[in-house]
């Protein structure tokens, strides 16, 4: 069952001058989105929440684009990390999104279920078991252990470590607000891999 959305998307038509101006340069197809054409593509739905508070969904954006667009970890153990905030936090939109980019990022659809079970399935390499299980204590603790640390600090350097740390907070934050609004799938989620109706609640 389809929860009703808290917060609608601002859509398109409802964007003044200087939100539109805000959100180009910050995001590729702006322009189109707001555009109105017949042949416009749909907005995202999360370009559609920030668009309630502009200079706040431009900030996100701007920051957002240092963790996706000049990484300093692999993206693959990203999205990895991604997954497991999302699976966890039950955040529908993100698990979603992040599951589709995952295969892009080159992990396999067996591995993206694997999330799922956590980080004792035998599908994980140790450097990816100690970033779930990294993830996990920083959920469940809000901090990451002495040996998991030790393990992961052989692995990645400091910025990486740094790096690690903002993709969980960040993707955690992200979460919390598409859980409080609501946030409805995009069409095309529809069709995407891995999105279930509904992500259950953790044992």
């Amino acid at each position: 069952m389809t929860t009703p959305p808290r917060l609608v998307p601002l859509p398109p038509g409802q964007w003044d001058a200087h939100a539109r101006e805000m959100l180009r340069g910050r995001v590729g197809l702006a322009d189109r989105y707001l555009s109105g054409a017949p042949d416009a593509p749909p907005m995202p739905n999360v370009l559609g929440i920030l668009g309630h508070h502009i200079e706040l969904g431009a900030a996100w954006l701007a920051y957002n684009g240092a963790l996706l667009d000049r990484p300093a970890i692999d993206p693959r153990h990203r999205e990895l990390v991604i997954l497991r905030v999302a699976w966890r936090s039950r955040a529908r939109y993100e698990w979603t999104q992040h599951a589709r980019l995952a295969l892009d990022c080159g992990v396999t659809t067996d591995q993206v279920e694997a999330v799922t079970r956590g980080p004792e399935d035998p599908v994980w390499s140790p450097v990816e078991r100690l970033l779930l299980s990294a993830t996990d204590q920083l959920l469940d603790g809000y901090r990451i252990e002495d040996t998991p640390w030790a393990g992961l600090a052989t692995h990645f350097d400091a910025r990486q470590l740094i790096e690690v740390l903002f993709v969980a907070g960040s993707y955690l934050c992200l979460a919390l607000v598409f859980n409080s609004v609501d946030l409805q799938p995009d069409p095309e989620m529809d069709h995407a891999p891995f999105a279930p109706p509904e992500i259950k609640e953790q044992p």
